[in-house]
């Protein structure tokens, strides 16, 4: 059997409310793996522009 049969016949056993919160944590798993992707391209972005963002003729900028 699978994994995802399994926990089918798990939450097939479950009272409508607490299965309603097994869908809701599948999915947060989904969301959060998005979440991190997203992050690590932030920061790629962030390292390749710090150049662009930190320098001596912007510092006026810094403090706005």
């Amino acid at each position: 059997m699978s994994i995802a049969e399994l926990v089918y016949e798990q939450v097939k056993a479950l009272p409508e409310s607490l299965a309603r919160e097994v869908l809701d944590f599948v999915a947060f798993l989904r969301t959060r793996g998005e979440r991190d992707e997203w992050r690590d391209l932030m920061n790629a972005q962030a390292s390749s522009l710090a150049p662009v963002w930190d320098n001596a003729q912007d510092n006026i900028w810094d403090n706005v």
